[in-house]
């Protein structure tokens, strides 16, 4: 194990959760609630802000996705990738979940709820945009939280960052072709060309960058790194914050008309995280892994990198579109959803660790 792997994983086991991190669903609903009260009051500025594009790419937006993204990827090793070895069948599990069930399972929950059961609820013609958005959003593994949510319940630190450094490098590639591949079986038509675009800016560049600015840090040592990451942090909420007012007050005219639509967005979106951290988690037990690599194995597999989809959405379907909002829905109810996953991984350890029910 590298030295720069093995400080890494330390600071991912020991970094703790911020304040902005843990009221997160605070931050956000009054970011919704400014949004919209800015939106109707400032009604020409925030159109002003929507004309600024090139490429329908929106400038102000783009610019507030790299902040909120780099910080994030700065934090990933890839060196950890030579972990992998050390628990195949705790990253086949990850895998698994991550890449064959979670975006599918979401895009039969989105067809399910949305195109069925809430459709008589929902504005008929966001109804496509609202699925895909819940595609984008199943799409995309978490980068960062992960690393909180897998010190919170003892994860095996190494094996955290050896799964996120996978999850991103495949993300790089697979992305788009999954996520066409599901929204044509939804019979929604996304231009090859902006999705594209969009994984450009929004996966490859990022990560070029935050590693050069890691490996630029890092001549400098570690301590460097720690204090860069202690500065440049807090902005990426802070622009994951902005970004979300911005939405808000382009959507607030369509939510004060249907205040449930939030509401009903949430629900497949938490039976997917539900569903898919349970199957992780039993799935390990089963291959025999230990409790300290299920835990992260199934919040990574419950968890989004939510601020990907955001940026995705908004560059495919625009701010007003039921994409953003169903992609933003997703930020609403993370952290609440996955403190609640974290509560019951850490209380069924017991059960887990029993001899009477493992397979393997």
């Amino acid at each position: 194990m590298s030295v720069q792997c093995e400080t890494t994983a330390k600071q991912a086991a020991g970094a703790p959760m911020s304040v902005f991190e843990r009221y997160l669903t605070v931050w956000v609903f009054l970011c919704i609630v400014a949004g919209i009260a800015l939106g109707q009051f400032f009604p020409d500025v925030f159109q002003a802000v929507g004309r600024m594009e090139v490429a329908q790419v929106n400038l102000p937006v783009g610019l507030l996705i790299w902040v909120m993204i780099i910080p994030m990827l700065v934090k990933v090793d890839f060196a950890a990738l030579g972990e992998v070895r050390r628990h195949v069948k705790g990253i086949g599990v990850t895998l698994f979940v991550n890449w064959l069930v979670k975006p599918f399972s979401m895009a039969f929950l989105g067809w399910l709820f949305i195109r069925h059961w809430f459709a008589p609820l929902l504005p008929p013609d966001q109804l496509d945009s609202y699925i895909a958005g819940l595609i984008l959003l199943a799409a995309a593994p978490c980068t960062a939280m992960v690393f909180v949510w897998s010190r919170l319940t003892g994860g095996d630190p190494l094996f955290t960052l050896s799964q996120v450094a996978l999850n991103d490098s495949i993300m790089v590639i697979a992305f788009a072709p999954l996520v066409a591949f599901l929204l044509g079986l939804s019979a929604i038509t996304v231009p090859w060309d902006t999705l594209l675009t969009s994984v450009v800016l929004y996966i490859v560049v990022p990560v070029f960058l935050a590693q050069w600015l890691r490996r630029w840090l890092l001549k400098s040592g570690p301590a460097a790194l720690d204090a860069a990451m202690a500065r440049i942090g807090p902005w990426s909420i802070a622009a994951l914050l902005a970004t979300l007012v911005l939405l808000f007050a382009f959507q607030g005219g369509a939510i004060l008309k249907q205040p449930l639509v939030i509401a009903l967005l949430a629900v497949p979106i938490l039976i997917q995280v539900l569903f898919n951290s349970a199957l992780a988690y039993g799935l390990n037990r089963v291959v025999g892994e230990k409790h300290n690599i299920a835990c992260p194995s199934a919040l990574i597999g419950a968890s989004n990198f939510f601020e990907l989809a955001v940026a995705a959405a908004i560059s495919l379907f625009g701010f007003n579109s039921g994409a953003a909002l169903a992609t933003v829905v997703g930020v609403l109810i993370e952290v609440p959803v996955m403190l609640l996953v974290v509560h019951i991984v850490n209380h069924s350890k017991e059960w887990y660790e029993s001899t009477s029910a493992r397979t393997l």
